[in-house]
């Protein structure tokens, strides 16, 4: 392997800020996809659109998959890399490239096979199925690159190297951007494919990346092996990365699920709350980027570390997270509380719908820092070669603290008292998280020591 950044000695917080700031425009890139499918598609009219809604829980899972497979890669290649074993990385990586599109390709037949069933418990009209099935059909075969290239790009973040996996997503973006209008709606001797064109366009363009990264991976990374499958040694490559893979992804399903109970909750007080409910859930995940991009940097930083036995700058990189991610975190509150009516201004005109949102933004955000700890710390599990932990501290979160305390909030003092449970579950999960990590840490040193 060559030309890997070196993070078992270069300065703790410039690295990650080094590493972070390329994942951010990545990450940015990466919504930017999904914005632009429903707003083509949308120009087809409703039940295009409608379709499309229906196939995201379908889509997430698999996406799901994929964020679990990079996690598993990105724990797996980096303690390789930081332990020294550097002949090894390359065998595993290449083995991990075979396991991520023969384990897609089942899913996707599975899934194509299950697919009216599936429409038909999600409570898509029949009207609906064709389009669906349309989209679907081709959308599966696409999901194939889809997760090569986010095991690809968690090989170079392993590595070290965030600038060449944000260029390859923000290519993926621009290129799926400039097909969608050409395969959905026609030009010149393209026909117009409808909703079928956009994920025709995200085939294009996910295939296309994908050949990319692997040339440079093999090019610039030596991480690309072409010579024979050695079946024994696959097998125990790919059981090291679904340790912690299978997990992860896991621990990425339970969140919708979270959210659409709560979102039932919220229904009880109208669809103006659900409206603004909707609206909020999308305002977390912007108010969040730049911390998820730390969280998908801070695991190669840590594992690598942690391959090296340097459990003191494992402490560092973690407890430098945590204190930049409470500190952004209450800036971002300060802001969007500052900006409150005008952000809900910005979003509807309907009275209603802004007096909700405004009450979510005054409220929710203010956990938006124990919940960047809480995925920090999930992470670093993760990092650390114990997925379960972090998959338990998901549990806890969600299904112990997020849904019972939100349910009993709204139960006793209305949609306020829900929105206030939920930071208080945020801040309480997040101390768990915290403590427990710092107990791992410490028998860490003592193993060490002896």
């Amino acid at each position: 392997m060559s030309n890997a950044p070196d993070l078992i000695q270069e300065p703790i917080r410039p690295t990650l800020v080094r590493m972070t700031v390329p994942m951010m425009f990545g990450m940015i890139s990466l919504m930017l996809f999904n914005l632009a499918d429903a707003w083509f598609v949308g120009q087809l009219g409703t039940d295009p659109l409608a379709a499309l809604s229906f196939t995201f829980p379908i889509s997430f899972s698999i996406t799901s998959l994929a964020i679990g497979l990079g996690v598993g890669t990105s724990a797996t290649l980096a303690r390789l890399i930081g332990s020294g074993q550097t002949t090894r990385v390359a065998r595993v990586a290449t083995d991990n490239y075979l396991m991520a599109v023969l384990i897609t390709a089942m899913v996707g037949l599975l899934g194509q096979f299950l697919l009216p069933t599936l429409a038909r418990l999600l409570g898509a009209p029949v009207a609906l199925y064709p389009l669906i099935d349309g989209y679907m059909s081709i959308w599966f075969f696409a999901s194939i690159f889809m997760v090569l290239n986010m095991v690809c790009n968690a090989t170079f973040r392993a590595s070290g190297d965030t600038r060449i996996t944000a260029v390859i997503m923000l290519g993926s973006s621009v290129m799926n951007f400039v097909l969608d209008p050409i395969l959905i709606f026609g030009w010149g001797p393209v026909p117009a494919l409808g909703i079928e064109g956009a994920a025709l366009a995200s085939l294009i363009a996910w295939t296309t990346t994908s050949i990319v990264a692997l040339y440079l991976l093999k090019r610039l990374k030596g991480l690309l092996l072409l010579d024979w499958l050695r079946w024994p040694d696959i097998w125990d490559n790919w059981r090291s990365v679904l340790r912690i893979s299978l997990p992860a992804a896991l621990s990425n399903m339970m969140t919708p699920v979270a959210n659409g109970v709560l979102t039932a909750v919220v229904a009880r007080h109208g669809p103006e709350a659900v409206a603004a409910f909707g609206v909020g859930n999308r305002l977390e995940s912007l108010s969040l980027l730049v911390c998820l991009a730390l969280s998908m940097t801070l695991p190669p930083f840590i594992s690598q570390n942690f391959g090296a036995r340097l459990i003191h700058r494992v402490q560092g990189a973690y407890q430098s997270s945590i204190q930049f991610a409470l500190i952004w975190q209450l800036f971002v509150y300060l802001v969007l509380a500052l900006s409150a009516g005008w952000v809900a201004q910005l979003f509807t005109d309907d009275p209603e719908v802004q007096r909700w949102l405004t009450l979510w933004i005054l409220i929710v955000p203010l956990g938006f820092g124990f919940q960047a700890a809480i995925f920090l710390s999930s992470s670093t599990f993760n990092a650390l070669h114990q997925p379960l932990r972090a998959l338990r501290i998901s549990l806890v979160r969600l299904f112990l603290l997020y849904v019972p305390l939100g349910w009993l909030g709204n139960h006793l003092f209305e949609l306020k008292g829900m929105f206030v449970a939920l930071v208080v579950a945020n801040a309480l999960t997040a101390l768990f998280a915290w403590f427990w990590m710092l107990r791992v840490q410490g028998r860490l040193i003592e193993d060490i020591q002896q």
